[in-house]
């Protein structure tokens, strides 16, 4: 494995760019420079942007999830086409924000990320009088990381795409 630049970091992975460089930033200011610059928050800055990256990508997978399990579950079939229409946009907003060390994050955590999507599908399927369908969702995650980021759909009820 070759280790990037810092440069080339950025290019290819903006997540851990970073959090490199905020742990590089606080690594400097523990020398205690003697520059102008407030390096504590500089740090923090930087770091945030990659959280706020990474936070918008854990969203999408979850309503990504959240509208294939309505697809899939809900009886408001007449739904089903917005909701895929839907997951079509979210993937894309999703694709702009996968870095490599993102995407690995997201395998690692689908299965908490799952227990949030059921719990609103859930929540939102009562609020329509849809309770037998909210106790019927899936306790696991049925999805895969490669087809919430793919082109696959998931069947409705009848077996139907």
């Amino acid at each position: 494995m070759s280790i990037k630049t810092p440069e080339q970091l950025y290019e290819t992975d903006f997540y851990a760019w970073t959090q490199t460089q905020a742990k590089e930033l606080r690594r400097f200011a523990r020398t205690r420079p003697n520059v102008p610059l407030d390096l504590e928050h500089l740090a923090e800055e930087i770091a945030d942007l990659g959280k706020s990256e990474h936070s918008a990508a854990v969203s999408f997978v979850r309503l990504i999830m959240q509208h294939f399990l309505l697809a899939t579950c809900s009886p408001a079939s007449e739904q089903r086409r917005h909701w895929l229409d839907e997951v079509d946009e979210f993937r894309s907003r999703l694709e702009d924000k996968l870095t490599p060390t993102i995407r690995r994050d997201l395998e690692a955590g689908l299965d908490a990320i799952y227990i949030k999507a059921r719990r609103n599908v859930a929540r939102k399927m009562r609020r329509h009088d849809e309770d037998e369908a909210a106790t019927a969702l899936p306790s696991e995650c049925p999805y895969t990381l490669h087809q919430i980021l793919g082109d696959w759909e998931p069947e409705d009820e009848d077996g139907r795409r």
